[in-house]
C-alpha cells in the first residue's frame, strides 16, 4: 500500500445494476461507451489509485464529467464504491461501518461546496458552530470555537449578522469557518470558490493560503480553473472519462504533460508566472567555504577571472550562506596590498530568497539588487543563484544558460 495521510487504491464507481460485470468489462479492455451502450452501466470512476500527503493541497481538476466530484464523494463515502479501497490514516474507509463513518466525518473530516449552504435563519456565529452543535459540543463551548475560526477568516465582527446581509465572498468564508470549526485534519473543497467573481475568488485563495502556513491540513480541492490549480495546489491530478491521467506538481504537468488534454489545460495560461525561485536558479555562482579560515582573496580574484565570473558567493561549512562579493571589490583588495581574507567585514550581506518565492518577488528582489540572489532550501542551506541573465534566459524558454 501506498503510504500518506489518503491512499486511493484501485477505486471503481459504476451506476448500473451489476457493478462488477461492469468492472470485469473494463478490465477486460472494454470501453465505458461499449459498457453504456451494451449493458446500460455508466462508469464514474475508473481504476484511480494515488495518495496525498498530510498538509498537501491536492487539487482534482478535469471538464464536466471527468468524474472528479464522483471521486471526492467516494473518499469520504457519501456514495458507495463498486470496487477498490480508500484509507485515511490507515483506516479502509470503504469498508468502515456506518457508525464508524459518521463518527470520522463528524471529528476530522470536513466539507467545503460550492453552494454556501448556509442556513438563512440562523446568524453567523451559529452557521460556523453547526458542526460543533452535531458533535454535541455545549453552547459555551462552540460559540468560543467558532468565533476563534470567524476571527481566522476575517468576520468575527459579523457574528451577529444573518447571511443574507453578507456578500457571496463573505458567505464562503462562513462556510470555510464552519469546516474549520471542528478543527479536521482533512478537508474536501468542492468547486468552493467557483461561483464568486475573479476578485473574490484571488481574496478566498489568499485566505486559504495563508490559513494552510500555520493549520497545515490535508486538503483536497476540486476545481475545473487551471489557474487556480496552479496557485494553490501543491500537487495536481487531471481527470478525464472517469480515469486519472496524470498527478504532478504544477511544473511537473507543464514540462511533461502526459497526453494533448493534459496539455490543452495550459495552453490558455501564462505558465511563467507560476515560476519560483526553485526552478529559476542556477549554479552559476562560484562558491568558496569560509571554514574558520577564510577564503584568500587573491586566489578567489584570480579563479573569477579565469572563470569569468563577476561574482563569488561564500558559505560556512554547514552551507549556510555567508556573504557577496564582487570581482571588482576583490580586485580592488588586492591591488590595494593587503593580505586578506573575504571574511565578513568585506562581504555585501545579502538576505537569501526560499526555493517557494513566486516568480514577481524574485523580480522585485533582482530588480533592487546589483548582482545575483542566492536561494536557500527549506532547511536554510545555500541551493543556487538566481541572476537577472539567467532569469532572462529561463523566461524565454531557455532550457540553460
Amino acid at each position: 500500500m501506498q503510504s500518506g495521510k489518503i491512499v486511493v487504491e484501485n477505486l471503481y464507481k459504476v451506476f448500473g445494476a451489476e457493478p462488477q460485470e461492469a468492472i470485469d468489462l473494463l478490465k477486460q479492455g472494454w470501453s465505458k461507451e461499449r459498457i453504456l451502450a451494451e449493458k446500460g452501466a455508466v462508469i464514474g470512476v475508473s481504476d484511480v489509485s494515488f495518495s496525498v500527503e498530510e498538509g498537501e493541497i491536492f487539487v482534482l481538476m478535469g471538464l464536466s464529467g471527468s468524474g472528479k466530484s464522483t471521486l471526492i464523494r467516494l473518499i469520504n463515502r457519501l456514495i458507495e464504491p463498486s470496487g477498490g479501497n480508500v484509507y485515511i490514516d490507515g483506516q479502509n474507509v470503504a469498508k468502515m461501518p456506518k457508525a464508524e463513518l459518521i463518527d470520522l466525518r463528524r471529528r476530522d473530516m470536513s466539507m467545503v461546496f460550492q453552494s454556501f449552504a448556509l442556513m438563512p435563519s440562523r446568524s453567523v456565529l451559529d452557521n460556523a458552530a453547526f458542526g460543533l452543535e452535531v458533535a454535541g459540543k455545549s453552547k459555551k463551548v462552540r460559540e468560543e470555537r467558532a468565533m476563534q475560526v470567524l476571527k481566522q477568516v476575517g468576520l468575527d465582527t459579523f457574528a451577529h449578522k444573518m447571511p443574507h446581509e453578507l456578500s457571496g465572498g463573505m458567505q464562503q468564508r462562513v462556510g470555510l469557518a464552519r469546516a474549520l470549526a471542528v478543527d479536521p485534519s482533512m478537508i474536501i473543497m468542492d468547486e468552493a470558490f467557483s461561483a464568486l467573481d475573479p476578485l473574490k475568488r484571488r481574496e478566498m485563495q489568499d485566505v486559504l493560503l495563508e490559513l494552510q502556513k500555520t493549520d497545515r491540513r490535508t486538503i483536497i480541492f476540486v476545481s475545473h480553473d487551471i489557474e487556480e490549480a496552479m496557485r494553490i495546489g501543491t500537487r495536481i491530478g487531471i481527470m478525464e472519462g472517469g480515469k486519472l491521467v496524470q498527478v504532478g506538481t504544477p511544473q511537473e504537468l507543464i514540462d511533461n504533460p502526459a497526453n494533448d488534454y493534459v496539455r490543452n489545460f495550459f495552453n490558455t495560461v501564462d505558465t511563467n508566472r507560476y515560476l519560483t525561485a526553485g526552478q529559476l536558479m542556477a549554479n552559476s555562482v562560484p562558491i568558496y567555504v569560509h571554514n574558520g579560515k577564510a577564503p584568500d582573496a587573491q586566489t578567489v580574484c584570480q579563479e573569477l577571472q579565469a572563470l569569468d565570473k563577476h561574482y563569488a558567493f561564500i558559505v560556512d561549512e554547514q552551507n549556510n550562506f555567508q556573504g557577496s562579493i564582487s570581482l571588482e571589490k576583490i580586485a580592488l583588495l588586492v591591488e590595494g596590498g593587503t593580505s586578506c581574507g573575504l571574511d565578513g567585514d568585506v562581504l555585501k550581506q545579502i538576505n537569501p530568497i526560499a526555493e517557494n518565492t513566486p516568480l514577481d518577488q524574485v523580480i522585485e528582489r533582482l530588480v533592487d539588487n546589483e548582482g545575483p540572489i542566492p536561494v536557500i532550501d527549506e532547511h536554510g542551506h545555500y541551493s543556487g543563484a538566481i541572476s537577472k541573465g539567467r532569469l532572462l534566459t529561463r523566461l524565454q524558454g531557455e532550457s540553460h544558460e
